[in-house]
């Protein structure tokens, strides 16, 4: 932790004078986006590591009625493969996307194959949520784990069960959208702020020379195309996506407990606080004694209980005292001086946002 804190401090000098952040890389497009897919297919060709038809009868159903499709017929029919697991098949279409364009799939196990290790997808229609086939996904694919197992033992590292297809699905169908005939577009920031808003409004009139940019909100800011004066809204968009713009953030603490993970921004201020660090150690330890009567005597054994118990009074760092602090590094500093657990710590900086000693948001996962 106090090697993470440290490295905080140094990296501030240049947080400070970082380069200025495209604007491609702080917003959205309005209309420029994916779409999900999704789709029910099976996987053949498993080493006896597919599903169990009667613990998976849909598996049975869709095999049957694929098998159909290519001409057999296994109506009454009693087959029981170990080859075959049904999956869910999920993609992104991308904007733009065209007819014949490839795009990477994932494949999930939803029965109870132990694996997808070395299995191949048969071919598996791609849906979007209004319902029509805008992808069809076939391949080989490849897990993300390790399965083993003999007699009596197994051993798993990974998720067997799911994996992915490079370039497994072709698009059949193209998502209709007249980008060339916009006249308006709409940016939203990823992360709304009126400062960084304000600041994307004025360099992109700054880079035109003219009124085209309109900061709506602090999560919005729309483009007049047209005053533009440009061939196309694509030429447009390419010319403002590169425009350098230097963002604003809202001074923030995040911890993760289960980690004990701690990351402060460069704008997160202290005032001036002592804090005082310690704790209890309780210990019980039972030791009881047996009392057995004389060899030939009547009588029985009696188990006399005997307890210690203790608390004790770790020393702590007794009380330090953070000044009000300008900059990280000042905080990094203070923080440091107490010299404890990252655990402790972030205790410490509960208790310090509670305390009202804290300007920051403070996100606790």
């Amino acid at each position: 932790m106090i090697r993470l804190l440290c490295l905080l401090a140094c990296l501030l000098p240049l947080a400070a004078g970082a380069a200025p952040i495209r604007i491609k890389d702080l917003v959205e497009f309005d209309g420029v986006r994916g779409n999900d897919l999704v789709g029910y297919g099976l996987v053949v060709g498993l080493n006896g590591t597919g599903d169990g038809m009667r613990n998976a009868p849909f598996t049975e159903e869709i095999l049957a009625n694929l098998l159909e499709r290519l001409g057999v017929n296994v109506t009454g029919e009693q087959f029981r493969p170990r080859n075959v697991a049904a999956v869910f098949v999920t993609a992104s279409l991308p904007p733009f996307a065209r007819r014949g364009a490839r795009i990477d799939i994932s494949v999930s196990a939803i029965g109870d194959a132990q694996s997808l290790l070395g299995g191949t997808l048969v071919m598996t229609p791609l849906s979007g949520a209004d319902g029509k086939i805008y992808a069809v996904a076939q391949g080989t694919v490849i897990a993300g784990g390790i399965s083993a197992e003999g007699v009596a033992a197994r051993v798993v590292q990974g998720v067997p069960t799911a994996g992915v297809i490079p370039s497994g699905a072709r698009v059949e169908q193209e998502v209709d959208f007249d980008f060339s005939g916009l006249r308006q577009m709409r940016l939203a920031l990823r992360v709304a702020d009126f400062t960084t808003a304000g600041r994307i409004e004025a360099a992109i009139n700054g880079e035109f020379g003219r009124r085209v940019a309109v900061m709506l909100d602090s999560g919005t800011v729309a483009l007049d195309l047209g005053a533009a004066r440009m061939t196309s809204p694509a030429h447009v968009l390419g010319r403002v996506e590169n425009i350098l713009v230097q963002p604003q953030t809202r001074a923030r603490v995040v911890v993760d407990q289960r980690s004990g993970t701690i990351v402060m921004g460069a704008d997160v201020r202290i005032s001036r606080v002592a804090v005082a660090q310690g704790g209890l150690t309780l210990r019980v330890q039972e030791q009881p004694l047996v009392v057995q009567p004389n060899p030939f005597a009547e009588g029985e054994s009696i188990v006399i209980p005997r307890s210690e118990a203790a608390i004790e009074q770790d020393p702590g760092t007794g009380l330090a005292e953070i000044a009000s602090s300008t900059d990280l590094s000042q905080v990094v500093a203070g923080l440091n001086a107490l010299g404890v657990a990252p655990h402790d710590m972030i205790d410490i900086l509960k208790s310090i946002n509670a305390a009202g000693a804290l300007h920051a948001e403070f996100v606790v996962h």
